[in-house]
């Protein structure tokens, strides 16, 4: 069920403001009949994390359309134009470089980019962020983004992670977990995903397929003779939509210099 400033939301009244099986009106629909109280500040901010989920599924979905490439961290790439790769695989911006713009051009020139799973979903949740905050915003909130799986991660960010949940929702983390993983292909001890809609999953290596085609696909690279089958884990892990939800609706662009009165 959904409350908005303490009041409870009655489901058809809320679901019908939206488009019929959007992923907005999917996500309203899952809230709205579910035991677990969802409590909102506001309209504003409800709609906020709708439209953000919304585009972390794009970002998701646009990613695995690109020439963005799998590569463990010794052998990462990216585009030295706008990234450093450090000594341990990772990515930082160069000096210079506005955040908002190194983050499409992993999107631009996807070719030039390569990294692993986890990685991958920060780019996703960065990209979603770029596409629908102000660029001083996005800029100003994000100034030193270091990409390298869940580390380094901005404060601002806000990334929160739960061991388990009531109700799984597109835009959501999740993890498959490979117990048995062959000790010589340790990149495929889990696959780091976002839940896209209808049973289906973006991982970045394996690309969008249902679950049981992911653990199909784990499975495969397990030890000889093992029995310990690869499995979703109920961990999930999301961007801190209210949080964000406040430094979007709080935030006042800066005046330009053609903006500043005369008098």
């Amino acid at each position: 069920m959904i409350k908005i400033t303490g009041s409870l939301i009655d489901s058809d009244t809320i679901i019908n403001q939206y488009i019929q099986n959007s992923i907005e009106w999917k996500i309203v629909s899952i809230l709205s009949s579910s035991s677990e109280v969802y409590r909102y500040d506001s309209q504003k901010q409800l709609d906020f994390e709708l439209n953000l989920r919304k585009n972390i599924v794009k970002a998701a979905k646009d990613l695995d359309k690109s020439k963005f490439s799998f590569k463990v961290f010794r052998k990462s790439k990216c585009n030295q134009d706008y990234w450093h790769r450090t000594k341990e695989g990772g990515f930082t911006l160069e000096n210079g470089v506005k955040p908002s713009e190194a983050v499409k051009d992993i999107y631009i020139h996807s070719s030039d980019y390569g990294t692993e799973c986890s990685t991958a979903i920060v780019i996703v949740y960065y990209k979603a962020l770029v596409d629908i905050f102000p660029e001083d915003l996005f800029n100003k909130l994000f100034s030193e983004i270091y990409l390298m799986n869940w580390q380094h991660l901005d404060y601002d960010l806000g990334i929160v992670d739960y061991t388990k949940v009531s109700d799984y929702l597109p835009g959501d983390g999740r993890y498959f977990k490979n117990p048995d993983v062959d000790p010589l292909k340790p990149e495929w001890q889990g696959e780091n995903v976002i839940y896209l809609d209808n049973d289906l999953y973006y991982g970045h290596g394996i690309g969008i397929l249902s679950d049981e085609k992911i653990i199909v696909a784990l499975n495969k690279e397990r030890i000889s003779d093992s029995e310990v089958l690869a499995y979703l884990t109920n961990s999930v892990n999301h961007l801190n939509f209210k949080y964000l939800s406040n430094k979007y609706y709080n935030f006042e662009p800066l005046l330009q210099e053609e903006d500043i009165p005369l008098y």
